[in-house]
């Protein structure tokens, strides 16, 4: 059966909202996953110089990575609220790399940076989108917490309001191993 033009944007605009299938479950809107925290595959990719940058070359600092793309519509709804986060945990210790697997790459995500007014995070390109595959990412946005060795401490797939006080808290709770208030609501699979 020939896929026409709608039905390829139904279908990506499904797993854009994260409703992919994920085994016998269902992955839903800001279902969260945690478990033992494990080393993260050293993905490859681009800032907006073109210059080649991995995972790895952020050791030393906790990072929320967004992968991401400027053609799904929650990506795009949460970004500015990942540009706030930044500018309030953002430093030597933490930093927000929003990883964009768009085919337009630089041509795509500039424009749409400048259009909602993004200050305060860096550009990062993925455009053969690999790193869906490396880290099993099932559906967009999908959002990883990795410690500053390089282990995943958390994941959420779906959009949220990053800057929020309670997302907020419950980050730092994460970084902050004797802080385990914030992660008592925390839903495990």
């Amino acid at each position: 059966m020939r896929m026409t033009r709608g039905r390829l944007w139904l279908v990506l605009l499904i797993i854009c909202l994260g409703l992919a299938g994920a085994g016998a479950g269902t992955l839903l809107l800001n279902a969260e996953t945690s478990g033992a925290a494990g080393a993260i595959a050293d993905l490859t990719f681009e800032d907006s110089e073109g210059n080649s940058v991995s995972l790895a070359d952020f050791r030393g600092k906790a990072v929320l990575l967004n992968v991401w793309a400027t053609w799904c519509p929650p990506c795009r709804e949460e970004m500015p609220s990942l540009d706030r986060l930044q500018a309030e945990l953002g430093g030597p210790d933490f930093e927000v790399v929003p990883l964009s697997i768009d085919r337009n790459g630089l041509d795509a995500v500039r424009p749409f940076f400048a259009e909602i007014g993004i200050e305060n995070l860096d550009i990062y390109l993925d455009q053969p989108a690999a790193s869906m595959k490396a880290l099993n990412v099932l559906g967009l946005p999908t959002t990883l917490l990795i410690d500053s060795s390089g282990r995943e401490l958390q994941r959420w797939a779906g959009p949220k309001e990053w800057d929020s006080p309670e997302v907020i808290a419950e980050i730092r709770g994460y970084l902050d191993p004797t802080d385990t208030s914030s992660r008592s609501g925390t839903a495990s699979q």
